[in-house]
């Protein structure tokens, strides 16, 4: 029997078929409740074929699922001047999508090339803690291969996620993807399959379409219509009819997302122009408003003086006036402040105490705004930090590729991803938001890419920056990178425990230990830090959690 090598690396690996994959990694820890993650990297010296794997662990076998890490292209990988905590810049094959594997999948190992299976491991909230061996096996008729992993599973419990994190969800691209027609049944099923993946990633607050968001959409174009709200209008009067919101959010809870976010009541950087909202008039369908509107117009106004009271008076009766969050323009400057302040200050009586956010760099236009949660760049962020500004978000695009700022291009670390989760712990940041779980167009939405072969949106943004599912063929695929994202998201969950359980000062010590605070640009950056300091913070949560007289 020939053997395969093979060895178990770290979720956080990019695991290339041309070189080796590193430093093993045999054993951590993770928290009751934690879907943890790791790899077991294989390669073969000769071309085989009809390698099937399987996994053993013992009473955690039924919570282990197997992933194939797949190779798509990256063309754009920067802009050419980034900073150098990247892997490679080169264009090529980088790993990413995760095919899922079950018990007829076949692998095939390269000559010579390294690949790696994901191993994805949900750990139940009840399951007795202790140390289970995974045993992951590859083999055939003539080639075996076996890598092991010691995970013990501590007696803490992982709370619920209390920062909100959303990532733009882009109903539009999944209806055009598997032609779609919007409203019906089969629609719905795949929306739903893909909401609930969102949540199943740390993904709270959702991007609901009750009109199609005007975002990345180039001047005087459109993207394909998705408008939840159904409008009548009759002269100078408005009816709505919410029945397609209520599901949305119905959908939306029942895979535990509680806040909802509403699309831009205005066009992007300056809300210049309304949105494209389709009204039924006179018995036929026609666009009522878009760019040829101007955000300002009496029109305009009219139909959101009556537009919004009648949608918060729907909403709240299902949800709770402060998880209803509205936009008024995407990433406007200070050129545009006297409309946006003017438009957001209009705005602000017709929707009452919800939230409004935005995404904006400018403290001078927040505080002239009506704003109660910036979202702010996080090569921005400082001054919003240093002025205390409350309820502030961060979030991140294309554009944060310099200083070491967390990122999740195909070329970065993923513990460059990663550090994001403890940099919001840190900061004490409300939310995060980022533009793209599933843009599957070119850059201002011009054309439908396949982002198993474009995946920079034809040239436009460095590849991983528009997307962290693929379409699959029944639903989604997941990357890597949003595999770590989750991860972030419970590194966040297990400093909050730590602090709930001692106090924030020491959920500080523990992670800082040995090094200057962190902030967004300044952070260890070697490989080993971020496990390690995971390590440390799951030792003190348990230390804390069966101390003597701690309140079960």
């Amino acid at each position: 029997m020939n053997r395969l090598e093979m060895k178990t690396v770290s979720s956080l690996a990019k695991v290339f078929p041309d070189a080796d994959p590193g430093a093993a990694c045999a054993r951590a820890s993770c928290l009751r409740g934690e879907t943890f993650s790791f790899q077991a990297a294989y390669s073969a010296p000769a071309l085989v074929k009809g390698l099937h794997i399987q996994a053993e662990a013992g009473a955690l076998t039924p919570y282990v699922k197997l992933f194939s890490v797949g190779l798509v292209p990256a063309e754009l990988t920067g802009y050419g001047d980034g900073d150098d905590y990247v892997l490679r810049t080169a264009p090529g094959l980088y790993p990413d999508p995760l095919y899922p594997l079950n018990g007829e999948s076949e692998l095939y190992a390269y000559p010579r090339q390294w690949r790696s299976v994901f191993c994805s491991v949900g750990v139940p909230e009840d399951l007795e803690p202790g140390t289970y061996r995974i045993s992951v096996t590859v083999g055939s008729v003539e080639w075996e291969g076996e890598a092991a992993f010691q995970l013990e599973v501590l007696p803490p419990v992982l709370p619920a996620q209390k920062i909100l994190h959303t990532e733009w969800f882009a109903a539009d691209c999944i209806t055009t993807w598997y032609g779609l027609t919007p409203m019906t049944e089969a629609w719905w099923a795949m929306m739903e399959k893909y909401i609930a993946n969102a949540a199943r990633h740390g993904m709270n607050m959702m991007l609901t379409p009750l009109f199609t968001p005007p975002t990345d959409t180039g001047v005087g174009a459109e993207r394909p219509t998705i408008q939840l709200v159904r409008i009548e209008k009759e002269g100078d009067r408005y009816g709505f009819s919410f029945e397609n919101v209520g599901r949305w959010l119905e959908i939306c809870r029942r895979h535990g997302i509680e806040y909802f976010e509403m699309p831009h009541l205005f066009t992007q950087w300056g809300a210049g122009c309304a949105p494209k909202i389709v009204a039924r008039e006179n018995g036929q369908e026609k666009k009522a408003f878009g760019w040829e509107t101007a955000s300002d117009s009496d029109e305009y106004l009219e139909f959101l003086r009556q537009f919004l009271p009648a949608l918060i008076r729907f909403m709240e009766k299902q949800v709770p006036r402060e998880r209803i969050y509205f936009h008024i323009s995407d990433e406007p400057g200070e050129d545009s402040m006297e409309r946006y302040t003017r438009l957001s200050r209009f705005v602000r009586p017709l929707i009452g105490d919800c939230p409004m956010m935005d995404a904006m760099s400018s403290l001078k236009l927040f505080r002239a705004s009506s704003l109660t949660a910036p979202v702010t760049a996080t090569n921005e962020i400082r001054a919003f930090l240093d002025d205390h500004v409350e309820n502030l978000w961060a979030y991140y695009c294309c554009a944060q590729y310099r200083q070491h700022l967390a990122n999740r291009f195909f070329c970065m670390p993923s513990a460059r991803s990663r550090i994001l989760g403890m940099q919001l712990y840190r900061n004490q940041i409300r939310g995060f938001l980022h533009w793209g779980y599933n843009h599957w167009y070119s850059g201002l939405s011009v054309k439908r890419v396949d982002p198993y072969r474009t995946t920079d949106a034809d040239a436009c943004f460095p590849a991983g920056d528009a997307f962290l599912v693929y379409p699959g063929p029944d639903g989604p695929v997941n990357s890597l990178r949003i595999a770590v994202v989750r991860e972030a998201f419970q590194d966040h969950r297990a400093l909050s425990l730590l602090e709930e359980l001692t106090d924030r000062e020491h959920a500080l010590r523990v992670l800082e230990q040995g090094i200057a605070p962190i902030t967004f640009t300044e952070y260890p950056t070697d490989d080993a830090w971020l496990p390690a300091a995971r390590e440390r913070i799951n030792a003190a949560a348990a230390a804390a959690w069966n101390r003597p007289g701690r309140e079960r």
